[in-house]
């Protein structure tokens, strides 16, 4: 018997604006970029379980989207590098920033946090796609930038 052929899922992307496209916000530094990223976290996890937050952005660095989906435990969470590439191909996205907190409030990079960078640059740059920092922000409302410490 033939399947229908109208039973196939239909796979969508969904921008929920919170803003127009001229109201996007820029990213011109790492600071800039974790003021964005700090609304972002649930400030009541902060201090209890690492989570993972990821910005998309354009050719012209604006912010396209946020993508919150990994948290973890108290001394790491579980990142899916296809995840975030999925959703910057779907996003359209040229750059991207990731960013993890540390609940201990340590800003120095673990082994872990420079092999996953590593990957996720690696991967990303095969789809033309730019990492352009990972930043490690803290309870103390403190962060970390690989690019402004020449990890990238």
């Amino acid at each position: 018997m033939a399947k229908n052929i109208n039973t196939v899922r239909e796979i969508r992307l969904q921008y929920k604006s919170k803003s127009k496209g001229a109201d996007e916000p820029t990213i011109t530094s790492a600071e800039n970029a974790y003021e964005i990223l700090k609304g972002n976290y649930d400030p009541d996890y902060l201090p209890i379980r690492e989570e993972i937050v990821v910005l998309y952005l354009n050719n012209a660095n604006k912010v396209l989207g946020v993508y919150k989906g990994f948290s973890g435990g108290i001394t790491a969470a579980v990142v899916d590098i296809r995840l975030i590439l999925a959703v910057a191909l779907k996003g359209l996205s040229t750059g991207i920033i990731i960013s993890h907190n540390h609940p201990s409030g340590a800003l120095t990079p673990s082994e872990a946090d420079k092999k996953l960078t590593d990957q996720l640059r690696k991967a990303a740059e095969l789809f033309g796609i730019k990492l352009l920092d990972h930043i490690i922000v803290t309870p103390q409302g403190s962060f970390y930038s690989f690019a402004d410490e020449g990890l990238l």
